[in-house]
C-alpha cells in the first residue's frame, strides 16, 4: 500500500492510498468517488504514459508520496431550463433514486460480480436494512469479533449508499472487509482476484449478519437474520436394515433444488433436496449402516431461498462443473406440500381467508360465516400455541405498531441470482431485482437495466444463457 497525491483541475486530493494488490482500475474507481470522473475518462500520467486498467504496479515505478496528474470531465449535471421545468438530473441524488425507479449498480472491482449480485438481492430486503440500520445504535456485543463487526458496518454502509445513489457505487470497503473475514474471497491467480461462488458470498454473509445482528437479552427476537431467511427443518431418519428410527430439527437458510434427469420443475427438485441417504455407525448392528433422511419445513421464514444444486466436482478436469438443464420455477411458489402435519394445521386457516380476500378481489361470492370462523380458529391457534410454545412456526415478526401477521405457505419471487458459464469458478454472475413498484431490474454490476416478467422465466436453463442459481421469495401474509 503507498499514499500519492492527485491533482485534478485546480484541485488536489492527498494522500489517496493505493493497493498494489489490486489493478489500476481499482484506483480509478476510487478516484471517481472523489471526483465524479467516470474510470473509462480518466487520463492518468505515469512512467511511460498512460495508467492501463490492467497494468502492472510493479512496473510503473510509482513512489510513496508522488503526486500524479489526472485529466478528465465529471459527469455534467442537467441544468433546469428557465421555464422552471425539472429534470431527473436536478433533483437531489435521492429523489433521482424514487424517479428512475431503482438503486445504483457496483462497479466490479476485478472478478467481483459474484459479490455485486450477492448484495444487490439482499440489499432488495427492507427489513435486513432496517435491522442494519438499528445496528448503528447498538454497537458491537461481546459475542461478536473485530471482523465481523466490521464487515457489518461495511454492509449497513453499502446498502446505505446504494439507496441514495442513481450513480454506479465501487464497493471498496466492504470487498476489503470481505477478504478479511473470508481470506478465500482473496484468492489471485496469476496477479488477479479470482472468480469465487456466489452461493459461498451470500452463505457466509448471512451467517455473520445472524451473529452480528443478535439481540442480547431479547427474548421475542433474538436473531433478526434466522426470523427472515431461516428455514426449520424437521427429519425422520430411518434405518430399514435395523429399523432404527430417531429425529432431529436443524435450522437452514436454503433450500436445496436438486437436478436430475427426474427433475423439470422447481417443485421436484426441492422434494428431492428433502430426501437424503447418509452412512453412519447402526448401535444395533454393530456397525456401518446406510439411514435414509427424510425432511419437513417445520416453520417458515419471511423470505425463502432455493439454490439450484447445479455444480459439482469433477475429477477428470478438477473442478467446479455445472449442470446446464433446464429447471423451470414459478414466480408463486406454493410450500404447503413441503411442511409438517402440525405447521399445515397452522397454515389451513389463514390459506383460507388469502383465498377469501383473493376471491372478493375477483368479485366471488365469499361465505363470510365461513371466513369468520377461520379467522377465529387463526386466533385460538395462535393463542393455544403461545401456552404450548409452539405457536411460532406461521407467525411473522412485525415492527411496532403493525398487525400480527399469518404466513400462507404461499411466496412470491423478488430476487434471482443467475449464472452464465460453465463453472462455478468462471463465468459470470448478475442479479434480477423486483422492485417496491413491482418492475424487475437487471442489476449487471454497474449496470441496472429494466425488464420484464418474461425475462425473469426465461432463467431456467438449459444452454449457455443466464440461469438461475439462487432464488429468493417474498412470503404472502395475511394480517390479524
Amino acid at each position: 500500500m503507498i499514499t500519492v497525491s492527485v491533482k485534478w483541475q485546480k484541485e488536489i486530493f492527498k494522500e489517496v492510498e493505493i493497493d498494489t494488490t489490486q489493478s489500476p482500475y481499482v484506483f480509478k474507481c476510487q478516484l471517481y468517488d472523489l471526483t465524479g470522473v467516470p474510470p473509462e475518462r480518466q487520463k492518468i500520467m505515469v512512467k511511460g504514459g498512460l495508467l492501463k486498467d490492467d497494468a502492472d504496479w510493479s512496473t510503473l515505478g510509482v513512489k510513496e508520496g508522488q503526486k500524479l496528474m489526472m485529466m478528465g470531465t465529471a459527469d455534467e449535471v442537467v441544468k433546469s431550463p428557465e421555464k422552471g421545468t425539472v429534470f431527473v438530473e436536478d433533483l437531489p441524488e435521492e429523489e433521482q433514486v424514487v424517479a428512475v425507479g431503482h438503486t445504483a449498480g457496483l462497479f466490479n472491482l476485478g472478478n467481483t460480480c459474484y459479490m455485486n449480485s450477492t448484495l444487490q438481492c439482499l440489499h432488495s430486503v427492507p427489513e435486513l436494512k432496517s435491522a442494519l440500520i438499528k445496528y448503528s445504535h447498538s454497537g458491537r456485543n461481546n459475542d461478536v469479533d473485530q471482523s465481523s463487526h466490521m464487515l457489518t458496518i461495511a454492509t449497513r454502509d453499502l446498502f446505505n449508499e446504494l439507496d441514495k445513489s442513481v450513480k454506479p457505487v465501487a464497493p471498496m470497503q466492504f470487498w476489503m472487509v470481505l477478504r478479511k473475514k473470508y481470506p478465500q474471497f482473496g484468492q489471485l491467480h496469476n496477479g488477479v482476484f479470482m472468480q469465487q461462488d456466489a452461493e459461498e458470498c451470500w452463505t457466509q454473509l448471512l451467517y455473520t449478519l445472524s451473529q452480528s445482528l443478535r439481540s442480547p437479552g431479547s427474548s421475542e427476537n433474538p436473531d433478526a437474520v434466522k426470523a427472515l431467511f431461516g428455514i426449520e427443518l424437521i427429519s425422520r431418519i430411518h434405518c430399514q436394515e435395523s429399523n432404527e428410527e430417531s429425529s432431529e430439527t436443524e435450522s437452514v437458510y436454503s433450500l436445496k433444488c436438486h437436478i436430475s434427469q427426474e427433475v423439470n420443475h422447481l417443485h421436484e427438485g426441492i422434494k428431492q433436496g428433502l430426501k437424503s441417504e447418509l452412512e453412519k455407525a447402526s448401535p444395533a448392528l454393530g456397525r456401518s449402516a446406510t439411514y435414509l433422511k427424510e425432511s419437513r419445513i417445520n416453520a417458515l421464514p419471511r423470505y425463502l431461498t432455493v439454490q439450484f444444486v447445479r455444480f459439482f466436482w469433477k475429477r477428470e478436469s478438477n473442478q467446479k462443473a455445472k449442470i446446464l438443464r433446464k429447471v423451470d420455477y414459478p414466480l408463486e411458489l406454493d410450500v404447503y406440500d413441503f411442511c409438517s402435519d402440525d405447521l399445515r394445521k397452522k397454515l389451513d386457516a389463514p390459506r383460507q381467508i388469502l383465498r377469501n380476500e383473493e376471491g372478493k378481489k375477483l368479485g366471488l361470492k365469499v361465505n363470510e360465516k365461513s371466513s369468520g370462523q377461520k379467522e377465529n380458529d387463526v386466533k385460538m391457534s395462535d393463542a393455544e400455541g403461545s401456552l404450548n410454545g409452539e405457536g411460532e412456526s406461521s407467525v411473522v415478526p412485525m415492527d411496532e405498531g403493525e398487525k400480527e401477521a399469518q404466513m400462507t405457505g404461499i411466496y412470491d419471487l423478488v430476487a434471482v441470482l443467475t449464472h452464465k458459464g460453465r463453472s462455478a469458478d468462471s463465468g459470470h454472475y448478475v442479479g434480477w431485482v423486483k422492485q417496491e413498484n413491482g418492475k424487475w431490474i437487471e442489476f449487471d454490476d454497474d449496470n441496472p437495466k429494466p425488464k420484464i416478467e418474461d425475462d425473469i422465466t426465461r432463467l431456467s436453463g438449459g444452454g449457455d444463457w443466464h440461469m438461475a442459481y439462487i432464488i429468493m421469495y417474498k412470503a404472502r401474509v395475511v394480517s390479524l
